[in-house]
């Protein structure tokens, strides 16, 4: 079953202001207390579609040009084209055809069709990476430019460099959110398995408590790289080294 939205009148697209964040004007406009803003906003947005709404609603398209900024920058979900609605006692389903873009689209969906509300979830870190990185995603990142934005994040994360990924533009100094707890919380969302991510509801408790604890990250889906723990796991494959928003997938069969 398709969900159908109206489009919201005079609205812009939070991908657009992330095109170039060089312009002061937009660095003024995205500090941090107004990207902790759009996150809550987003966050409290996710939570109706599968917690509070009387259906579970699953986008599968969610990312930075479908999220829609009003006059006051308060964001809106947008394009439910392909969107799917599940009774509450639903947990996944199961295509041939899978939809979405490259860099959103998890690894347990783009192999095998399966998709959830964890499948909003992990595109949902990717959006939120992209939110504090302050700019459009790119293709390879790293010194030896071999890394997709999650592992890089992660790599930088993990050697205690997580601002190094950050617009250096932001300030947390005056917001209970910070920007490495925040990084963390987006790990965390883009992990392979899809048992290994938050529920939206934990997202919610772990950005706004700030005692709240925060897991541990494992390496995100779609590594090159694995950790020594992960050895003999079988080869995974790479999608979200290129560049997403331009590369939407039409029909990908799950094997």
């Amino acid at each position: 079953m398709h969900v159908r939205v109206s489009k919201i009148e005079n609205a812009y697209s939070l991908d657009s202001l992330l095109s170039d964040m060089t312009d002061p004007i937009r660095r003024y406009l995205l500090d941090w207390k107004k990207r902790e803003e759009i996150i809550e906003g987003i966050t409290q947005g996710l939570l109706y579609l599968q917690e509070y709404s009387r259906l579970t609603i699953i986008h599968r398209d969610l990312k930075a040009s479908n999220i829609l900024l009003d006059g006051d920058m308060k964001p809106k979900i947008s394009d439910f084209g392909m969107a799917r609605i599940f009774t509450k006692d639903e947990q996944e389903a199961n295509t041939s055809r899978v939809v979405g873009t490259y860099g959103y689209v998890p690894p347990e969906y783009v192999r095998n069709g399966v998709y959830s509300i964890k499948s909003d979830v992990y595109s949902f870190g990717v959006v939120l990476l992209h939110i504090i990185r302050g700019k459009k995603n790119g293709s390879l990142y790293g010194s030896g430019e071999n890394l997709s934005l999650l592992e890089n994040a992660y790599e930088l994360w993990k050697d205690g460099k997580g601002m190094e990924i950050m617009d250096p533009s932001l300030d947390d100094t005056l917001s209970s959110c910070k920007l490495i707890k925040c990084l963390q919380i987006a790990l965390l969302r883009v992990q392979e398995n899809p048992i290994d991510r938050p529920s939206m509801l934990e997202v919610s408790s772990m950005l706004k408590n700030e005692t709240a604890i925060v897991t541990i990250p494992k390496r995100p889906a779609f590594s090159v790289k694995t950790d020594e723990d992960e050895k003999n796991r079988p080869e995974q494959l790479h999608l979200n080294i290129c560049s997403v928003d331009d590369a939407t997938i039409s029909q990908v069969v799950g094997r």
